[in-house]
C-alpha cells in the first residue's frame, strides 16, 4: 500500500504527500517516511519538500528538515454540483488561444502577491513538472479564466495520480488586478464543474493557513475542513 505520493526531478527536487488513509497506523507513516527521506539522502541533491500530519513532524525535524507552513485541507463532493451562469469564460491551452509562454507568463503573474509561505520554484520548474506529471495531453488540463476579456486568473484540474475519482487542482491562481472582486469564487466552482467532467467523484483542495482568501472561496464553495498538515523542507548541496 503506497503512503505517501511522490514527484521526482532527478537533481533537483522530491515532492512528497502524505497519503491519509485511516487503515494506516502513524507508526507506519513514520517508518515508511524514514525509509524515504533515506533514500533521498544517499543519491539526491536539490531540496526534497514533504507535506505531513504534525503528529509525526518529529521524525522530520530529526533528520534537519526546517518546517516552512502549515496548510490546511478542504474536501467536498462533486454529485451536486450544478449548472451556474459564471460571470467568467474560460479556455483550455490546447485551443490554442494562448501559447506556452503566455500561459507561463499569467501563471506567474497569479503567484505573484501569494499569502503562501512555501518557497516557489522558477516557473520553468513549474512547467516542466505539469509536463511530466500531466504527459502528452497536458494542455488539455490547462485552464485560462478571462472576465469581460481580461485575464482573471488560471486552474488546472486533474485527477489523483493513484486514483479513479479524487479532484485535485494542480494550481489554482488569480491575476492581483482582480483579486477582492468574487471572481475567484467564480473560478473556482466553475473548475469544480471541470473535475465532475473528468468523472471526479469528490475534491481535495489546500491552501496556507495564511491565505484567508482562498479559505473564503473553499467555505463559499461548500468545502469543509478535512485535515490540517506541515510543510516540511531540507536541501542537499552538491559537495
Amino acid at each position: 500500500m503506497e503512503h505517501f505520493h511522490t514527484i521526482k526531478s532527478p537533481g533537483k527536487y522530491w515532492l512528497v504527500d502524505q497519503l491519509k488513509k485511516d487503515s494506516i497506523s502513524k507508526e507506519l507513516y513514520e517508518t515508511s517516511l524514514s525509509k524515504l527521506v533515506k533514500e533521498w539522502k544517499s543519491k539526491e541533491y536539490g531540496f526534497i519538500s514533504v507535506l505531513l500530519e504534525e503528529t509525526s513532524e518529529a521524525v522530520l525535524l530529526d533528520e534537519g528538515f526546517n518546517k516552512v507552513s502549515t496548510i490546511v485541507e478542504y474536501t467536498r463532493t462533486l454529485d451536486n454540483i450544478e449548472e451556474h451562469s459564471f460571470p467568467i469564460r474560460w479556455n483550455n491551452l490546447s485551443e490554442g488561444r494562448l501559447t506556452d509562454q503566455d500561459y507561463a507568463s499569467l501563471y506567474e503573474r497569479c503567484r505573484s502577491g501569494s499569502a503562501n509561505k512555501n518557497k516557489k520554484q522558477p516557473i520553468e520548474e513549474v512547467m516542466n513538472s505539469i509536463k511530466s506529471e500531466l504527459g502528452p495531453a497536458w494542455r488539455d488540463f490547462c485552464y485560462s479564466f478571462t472576465h469581460e476579456g481580461e485575464a482573471c486568473g488560471i486552474s488546472i484540474p486533474l485527477i489523483e495520480e493513484g486514483t479513479t475519482d479524487e479532484g485535485r487542482m494542480f494550481y489554482f491562481g488569480v491575476v492581483p488586478e482582480m483579486r477582492g472582486r468574487g471572481l475567484g469564487a467564480s473560478m473556482h466552482l466553475a473548475s469544480l464543474s471541470l473535475l465532475k467532467e473528468k468523472n471526479a467523484t469528490y475534491y481535495v483542495g489546500s491552501t496556507d493557513t495564511s491565505n484567508q482568501a482562498m479559505i473564503d472561496i473553499f467555505i463559499k464553495n461548500g468545502c469543509t475542513l478535512r485535515d490540517r498538515k506541515g510543510i516540511y523542507r531540507l536541501e542537499k548541496k552538491r559537495k
